[in-house]
């Protein structure tokens, strides 16, 4: 599912006060990079943070789902990346924290 450009412009402006972020497309979706680690991507309206072990636990907890993509062979699970929960997009200083956690992970990984 290809990125919404309306939606990475205003995912990018949420994402603002983190300072020297890089976006580009990617396979359909958009990458956002923070010091070189990808942190986060955009697949069409639904943003997806990285995890790590100690933060996944609080996306499950919220109800989000990892990004997943079909094959011929069934549906694939990308558990490193999980949908932000759409409480965030309401409260840009939580989203700020979750963000700042992806990227610990990203850089971590």
């Amino acid at each position: 599912m290809s990125a919404s450009a309306e939606f990475v412009s205003y995912v990018r402006e949420l994402l603002a006060p983190l300072g020297d972020i890089r976006d580009g497309k990617f396979f359909g979706g958009h990458a956002m990079k923070h010091g070189g680690n990808q942190f986060a991507m955009v697949m069409g309206n639904t943003l997806y943070f990285r995890v790590d072990d100690s933060s996944r636990p609080a996306y499950e907890k919220k109800g989000s789902k990892p990004f997943s993509y079909s094959t011929k062979n069934g549906v694939v699970q990308v558990r490193k990346y999980y949908a932000a929960p759409a409480e965030l997009l309401d409260d840009p200083a939580q989203l700020l924290v979750w963000a700042r956690q992806a990227i610990s992970a990203a850089r971590a990984a």
